[in-house]
Order: structure tokens, then C-alpha cells, then sequence
């Protein structure tokens, strides 16, 4: 027989039942219903279930059925109208567990043919001689009977003994059937410690775009919760709250493929199993956000190294020891590092508790599928994942509900995690200030090497400007210079013309120049057509000469003034001694 796909809703004073049964005979099929217990059978298909509120044969039942879709729709009235089923998504819980049912006399004796069966088959193989042979080893009383637990409520061991080289790559931990749990978190605390890199988180602590783009992402369970604080402010029923998350049909196929059973578990235990929870779920809601959504190949790997209830097979005493532990793996193992991706994974698990056992399912049947398809990772569905998804569509609300508020009332800091964190952040400040301060020294060097040369250019331009201005004012000497020298080239003959005129071995000579030894500067004293005329030249001449030159007297010579005088017949006499 075959178990169907099924779903159940309800209203209020109806229980939905849709069944999938493609392929099915639909002309010869069975529905009976009564109290608690539904029963539907058409061949190959057979689905009973025990259904979390009671029901009612009385005329008003309905079933119709969808040849396209194969699917047969049964509406049932509840016995007590406007009464809310819960936990109608619980698809393993619904279903009735099988009992054993047999005609055997209760006491009889076990395996007497099977023993005489195997016997036989041990007398016809051959014995092998040559068999390898190992030295005699002292086997310890605790190797003989292992008391060291885990699994899912501590309720497994022995298990690596046949499974180490499969299970070597999951877990952290050596030998687990032979570590106490004392001994399980000293191993875990040493490992942490070596394993945490100052400058990987520095790293991330200075250059964060990329976490607060992680940060900024928003899970899915963001908006259901959103969803559920703003129902609670309409109304105060917590059941309804159920209806916010649903399972696609891959989950529900996950939830058929799960056997029903029952756990006995001692208070202890039962603690143990509720921490671990909270401890998966904290790694979950990391991996979710920093993947953000999309699983991909390490996946696997940071849900399990992050929870050591996975990796280090760790149990706790109480609620704070787990987020200190988380935070402390979170700083030291993945990618992104940093203590404020810690916080708000912290508050996304709180969202998850209060959103009740339906959210939590859904994220434990995404692990239990990251984990089926790695390799090595799928024991730890064996051991741990595959049992919360069962126990925790029978756990009670208010026991998740009573967690969230026990999660939310723990405060973590950075000195509690014991890495030395705010000492590590002072540190890198000075440093950082110290950097700060040499570059600013650095520019203000520049600046001023930078500031000489300007001068010097300046000075260069000055003295250009005061070469070029001596270079001018010499050009303007030269010019001036050479205008005199022209000056005197040109007074000099008429000076010594002027002086030859009027001593020469005594006698005077006429010339026809001009003369400017009077001042003038090189006026002309009298034109030749002037001095023309009824007047001879040499009369005008000895006119002017008689007014401008004088001759002094020779050191020496007799008393008695040289002086010329002019006759009335216009001839220069000159005194005899």
C-alpha cells in the first residue's frame, strides 16, 4: 500500500481533507471517519490519520472529486462548531503510527531455529588459517561499556566505531565514543581560540560593506513576522498564527517520508534537546543571511561548523553559554566575521521561536535537505536533524514560545566571548591615529619642500626681471653713451677746427664750418649766405670770436693782457712782445 500526498485546512466548521491518488481506482474507494480517527482507502492508496480534534457524522459531510488533478476533496464536519485544529501542517504527527499486531504467545523462545539455521551454515564455510594476527591489547572498562552520549537527546553512541572514516570529515571531534562532555568543551575552547585570526577580524571591523550588505538582507521569516505582530494587534489568538507559514510540496513530501514515532526523554534530556534547537537554528539564520537564500556548496559546512551541537557533539546548562559559544565560532570560522552579524542572527532566531513550531519545521526540513545532498553531512540528519523534524511537530507552543522569551532576555557582549576584542579595537585605533598623524606630517613635508622652489622660481623671475633691467638701463648708458660720443664726434673737429682757426703759429685762418664751442650745441652760428653778402666772412667771424674767446695769458710770459683787437679794415692784430 501507498501512502498519498495529502493536506489539510479547515474553516470554521469544517475539517478539508485533499488527497492526491493519481492513477487510483476512484470507482472503488473507502472513506470512514469517526472521533478522532480518518481512514481512506482506494487501491493502491491507504491513509489513516489521527486528527488533532474530533469529528461528526451528521448529513452534512461532502466529497467531491478532480479527474484532472486526481485529487479527492472530503469536507468533514467538526463535532464542535467554530473549534480551531491545531497543528493541521504537522503531516507526520497526523499520521496514525502502525501497530504491531500478532498471534504469537507473548512468552516464547527467541531464535532457537534461526541459531541451529546459522550453525549449519558455519559448519559448510571453510575456516581460514591464515587469518592476521594482532598482539593482545588491555581493552579499558569504559571501551567495553561507552558511556559517553549524543545524538538527538543524548540518546546515540557507539556509532563512530563504525562509522569514524565517514564521520571524520563532519565533526571536530576525535573519538566521541571515549570524550566525556567536560572533556568535548575544553577541546572545543582551545580550538576556538587557536582557530581566531585579529586580522581577519580587523578586516572586517574597519572595511564592513560587504556585512552591512548582509545585514540589510531580509529572510523570509522577516516578513511573516512582520505579518504576525501586526495579527496580534487585531487579535489574541495564537492559532491563527499557524496559517502565516506553509510547506511548498517538497516539504510536504519530506514530511511524508519521515517515520512517526515517539521519544522518551528525562527532564534532562528534554532540556538538552530544546538547547540544541536553539543552537541549529543560530547557525541556520547565519548561513541564510549571508548566503541570502541561495544554498550553495558550503552551505553544509557553515550550518555544521558553526553549531557544536552538530560539530562538537557540545551540550549546554543554559541559554547564554549557547550565544556566547555562537558568537565566539561565528568570529573565528566563516567568511564574514563580525559582532554585529552575531546580534542580528541572534534576533532572527528569537523571530523564528515566535512564529511557533511551523517556522521552525521549515527550517529544519532546509537543513535536513542541505544536509541529504553533502556527502559526508547527511549522518548528521541521522543523528540529530531527522528527529527534531518528527519531535517538533509534537512539541507544545507555549514550551517554544517560553525559549523565545528565555533567548530574548540574554544579553551578549564582546567581552564576554573571552577574544580580547575591545583591547584588539583600542589597539587599532592608535594605530589608525598614528597613521593618520604621520600622513598628515608627510603632506605638510611636501608642502613645504614644494614652497622653496616656488621661491626660488620667484627669485629667478626677479633677478631675469632686474638683469633684464640693468641689461636695459646699460642699453639705455650705451645709447646714451654713443649719443654723446656722436655728440663729441661732432664737437671735437669743430672745437679743434675753432682752435686751429684762431691760433695757429700766430695767425688766424678762416673756415667755413660750424662752430660749437659757444654752448650752442651744434646750433649753427651763421649761414654761409648770412655771412655773404658786402661783408666779407672773416669780418662776422672775428666779430663773434671777439665776444666768446678769450685768450689767457701764458704762465710766464711778460705782464701785459694778450687780447686781439681789429683794425677799421676788418684784419685781427695780435700784441707783440
Amino acid at each position: 500500500m501507498l501512502t498519498p500526498a495529502f493536506d489539510l485546512s479547515q474553516d470554521p466548521d469544517f475539517l478539508i481533507v485533499a488527497i492526491r491518488v493519481p492513477y487510483a481506482r476512484v470507482s472503488e474507494f473507502d472513506v470512514y471517519f469517526e472521533g478522532v480517527d480518518f481512514k481512506f482507502y482506494a487501491k493502491p492508496y491507504f491513509l489513516r490519520l489521527n486528527l488533532p480534534g474530533r469529528i461528526v457524522e451528521n448529513g452534512s459531510e461532502q466529497g467531491s472529486y478532480d479527474a484532472d488533478k486526481g485529487i479527492f476533496t472530503i469536507r468533514l464536519p467538526k463535532e464542535t462548531p467554530g473549534q480551531h485544529f491545531e497543528g493541521l501542517n504537522m503531516l507526520t504527527a497526523l499520521l496514525a503510527p502502525r501497530k504491531s499486531r500478532t498471534a504469537k504467545p507473548l512468552v516464547e523462545e527467541i531464535g532457537a531455529s534461526e541459531v541451529s539455521e546459522e550453525g549449519a551454515e558455519d559448519d559448510d564455510e571453510e575456516f581460514d588459517w591464515q587469518i592476521e594476527q594482532s598482539p593482545y591489547e588491555e581493552v579499558s572498562e569504559s571501551a567495553l561499556n561507552p558511556q559517553c552520549f549524543y545524538g538527538f537527546g543524548n540518546l546515540r553512541s557507539g556509532v563512530f566505531q563504525r562509522l569514524q572514516d565517514e564521520l571524520s570529515e563532519v565533526i571536530d571531534i576525535k573519538d566521541p565514543d571515549f570524550t566525556c562532555a567536560a572533556e568535548r568543551r575544553q577541546k572545543r575552547l582551545a580550538a576556538e581560540l587557536a582557530k581566531f585570526d585579529p586580522d581577519h577580524y580587523l578586516a572586517d571591523f574597519f572595511e564592513d560593506e560587504a556585512v552591512e550588505r548582509v545585514l540589510k538582507y531580509n529572510p523570509w521569516w522577516t516578513d511573516k513576522y512582520s505579518k504576525m505582530m501586526a495579527n496580534l494587534g487585531k487579535s489574541q489568538e495564537q492559532d491563527n498564527l499557524a496559517a502565516l507559514v506553509s510547506f511548498s510540496e517538497e516539504e510536504k513530501y519530506q514530511l511524508r517520508k519521515f517515520v512517526n514515532k515517539s521519544y522518551l526523554l528525562d527532564k534532562k534530556a528534554h532540556c538538552q534537546v530544546y538547547y540544541g534547537l536553539i543552537d541549529i537554528l543560530l547557525a541556520y539564520c547565519y548561513e541564510t543571511r549571508v548566503s541570502e537564500g541561495e544554498q550553495n556548496v558550503e552551505s553544509a559546512w557553515n550550518i555544521r561548523k558553526l553549531s557544536p551541537t552538530l560539530c562538537w557533539f557540545e551540550t549546554w546548562t543554559n541559554v547564554h553559554e549557547i550565544l556566547v559559544s555562537f558568537g565566539r565560532r561565528v568570529l573565528s570560522y566563516p567568511l564574514y566575521r563580525h559582532f554585529k552579524l552575531v546580534m542580528k542572527v541572534y534576533r532572527d532566531t528569537i523571530k523564528i521561536l515566535q512564529l511557533g513550531k511551523s517556522a521552525v519545521l521549515k527550517c529544519l526540513l532546509d537543513i535536513h535537505k542541505i544536509f541529504q545532498e553533502n556527502d559526508p553531512a547527511y549522518i548528521l540528519n541521522d543523528l540529530y536533524i531527522s528527529d527534531y523534524c518528527v519531535w517538533i511537530q509534537k512539541a507544545k507552543s507555549k514550551k517554544l514560545a517560553a525559549l523565545a522569551e528565555a533567548l530574548k532576555k540574554v544579553s551578549l557582549t564582546k567581552a564576554q566571548l573571552g577574544l580580547e576584542l575591545e583591547e584588539l579595537e583600542a589597539a587599532a585605533f592608535l594605530v589608525q591615529e598614528e597613521e593618520n598623524a604621520l600622513n598628515a606630517a608627510h603632506a605638510v613635508c611636501r608642502q613645504q619642500t614644494a614652497h622653496p622652489s616656488s621661491e626660488a622660481s620667484d627669485l629667478e623671475d626677479s633677478d631675469s626681471t632686474s638683469s633684464s633691467e640693468a641689461q636695459a638701463s646699460d642699453s639705455e648708458d650705451e645709447l646714451q653713451d654713443s649719443e654723446s660720443e656722436a655728440a663729441n664726434s661732432l664737437q671735437g673737429p669743430l672745437v679743434e677746427e675753432c682752435h686751429t682757426l684762431l691760433i695757429d703759429d700766430g695767425g688766424v685762418h678762416s673756415h667755413p664750418a660750424m662752430l660749437t664751442c659757444d654752448g650752442s650745441q651744434g646750433r649753427p652760428l651763421a649761414s654761409s649766405p648770412a655771412l655773404g653778402g658786402s661783408r666779407p666772412l672773416i669780418e662776422e667771424l672775428g666779430e663773434q670770436l671777439r665776444t666768446t674767446v678769450q685768450v689767457s695769458k701764458p704762465e710766464g710770459s711778460a705782464s701785459g693782457n694778450h687780447s686781439t683787437t681789429q683794425d677799421r679794415d676788418g684784419q685781427l692784430q695780435t700784441p707783440s712782445n
